[in-house]
């Protein structure tokens, strides 16, 4: 009887109409295809290709990072194709939650949003504490800083807590809220200024693609796959393929373009192509970087801060202005992430709070603006205190396990809704099912099993915190178990 009431399914014909829901209840919808690009675009290229390509090409892959990016690419692409028949298919808030909900079961529905509430959450974190970094970069280039007992995490992990002496990263907080309020306004506001975000650092990255070509030494990517040293993941094959399990962070974005699925405008045509042009674009850009600066710059040379401004100051000072456009376009990409992040995950709330799994506070639409404001500003409030208190290593290490988990069920999902409800209309069908999806699967599992310990004890005590929640209110209100 438990395990029943645990493994109970939301019909695709009650999804279908509650996707139907354009009253004063429900989500404006605001989002073409453009819009929906933009948002996969403006929550991927961020953080990964201004700072994690360098750092994986210094002490991972060198030049073989191309490699790697493919790779890591391709992962993502299987799930990509998974999520674009759920998409289409399931045109609501939610995205891995809801499809979960509808093929898995309300219990690991429960799981996979939790875990998504942790990703989100952490990434914009993740992404403040960066954006802090490039700031006090481009300050200091006018001779200005902010302080740094202003300018940094109080705390620090390294085999035990320790108090470093600063009282908070104030400018991560600052752009968290920022952001947060932005995402308030309104979804329609929230994607004019992420468009405007997105189209300003492609030309940035365009800019050092362009001009950094003219200063590439062919001889930078000899060797291109350099010796192992020894050391498991420290270059080499192993090393191409820590590298690629690193940047799968870096193209894990397009999943935010799903959670708006019930304000798309045509959410059957667009979805799917809003979610895999995204990729597409974003990969085409990751690896035009990476040749561009594994070209001008040996990979042992490759500085772990601001890698790309720094790439232009050694190409003799000839393009040491250009630096600064970088670092404006590195804010602003770390910015248009965040926003994205804030938009997103409220969504996950929102979806849950509908379906009686948490108090129904959390599905209020603002009368005016029609986004989940109460929703926002939680987890905004939240996220920039994680950003103000906790340093980047330890907020990078939690971040791709939930994401990873969530790619996994998506991708299993496809199979198991092929094999139960064939008879269903699919707008759009993932190819070579079940080899894509289960490959997709694979691929996740296998990073999974490739983090650290540290981090499985992190998820698992997030894990039950949710299960305490789930059981102690979402099993007994759900409004599946009316």
């Amino acid at each position: 009887m438990l395990l029943t009431r645990l493994m109970r399914t939301k019909s695709l014909s009650q999804l279908a109409r509650e996707a139907e829901n354009h009253g004063d209840q429900g989500l404006k919808r605001a989002l073409d295809l453009r819009a929906l690009i933009a948002i996969g675009v403006g929550s991927t290229v961020g953080a990964g290709i201004f700072a994690m390509t360098g750092t994986a090409a210094a002490d991972y892959a060198g030049p073989a990072i191309i490699i790697s990016l493919l790779i890591s690419a391709f992962g993502c692409a299987l799930a990509a194709l998974c999520y674009a028949e759920f998409a289409a298919m399931i045109p609501i808030s939610g995205s891995s939650y809801t499809y979960a909900y509808a093929t898995m079961g309300e219990f690991l529905a429960w799981i996979v949003g939790w875990n998504m509430v942790l990703e989100y959450m952490v990434s914009a974190s993740t992404v403040a504490v960066s954006f802090t970094d490039y700031l006090q970069h481009l300050l200091g280039g006018l001779g200005l800083h902010v302080p740094h007992f202003l300018a940094s995490a109080p705390v620090t992990y390294d085999a035990g807590w320790q108090l470093t002496g600063s009282l908070l990263n104030f400018p991560a907080v600052a752009i968290v809220l920022l952001c947060t309020w932005i995402a308030v306004i309104g979804i329609r506001e929230s994607a004019t200024v992420n468009n405007l975000i997105v189209l300003l650092k492609v030309v940035v990255i365009l800019l050092f693609v362009g001009f950094g070509l003219s200063y590439v030494q062919p001889e930078n990517w000899q060797p291109f796959i350099p010796a192992n040293t020894g050391e498991v993941g420290a270059y080499g094959w192993s090393g191409i393929m820590r590298a690629a399990a690193y940047m799968f962070f870096a193209y894990i974005g397009f999943e935010a373009v799903s959670t708006a699925a019930q304000e798309a405008v045509n959410p059957q045509r667009d979805m799917p192509r809003g979610i895999l042009i995204s990729l597409l674009i974003c990969t085409a850009l990751y690896i035009a970087l990476a040749l561009v600066l594994t070209g001008m710059v040996k990979y042992t040379d490759i500085s772990h801060e601001a890698p790309i401004a720094n790439a232009l100051h050694v190409a003799n000072g000839a393009l040491a202005w250009l630096s600064w456009v970088i670092d404006i376009g590195a804010l602003v990409g770390f910015s248009s992430v965040i926003l994205v992040m804030m938009v997103a995950q409220p969504r996950i709330f929102y979806s849950m709070a509908r379906d009686g799994l948490l108090p129904p506070v959390f599905a209020k639409v603002h009368p005016v603006h029609k986004t989940p404001h109460i929703n926002t500003w939680l987890t905004g409030i939240v996220t920039a205190a994680i950003a103000g208190i906790f340093p980047l290593r330890l907020l990078g290490e939690l971040v791709s396990i939930g994401t990873l988990l969530a790619f996994s069920f998506v991708c299993i999902g496809v199979v198991w809704l092929r094999k139960t409800h064939p008879e269903l209309p699919r707008p759009f069908r993932t190819p070579l099912v079940p080899f894509v999806p289960l490959a997709g699967a694979g691929l996740c599992v296998a990073q999974m099993l490739s983090l650290p310990p540290d981090t499985w004890w992190r998820l698992a005590i997030w894990l039950a915190i949710g299960c305490a929640i789930y059981f102690g209110y979402s099993f007994k209100n759900s409004k599946l178990a009316a």
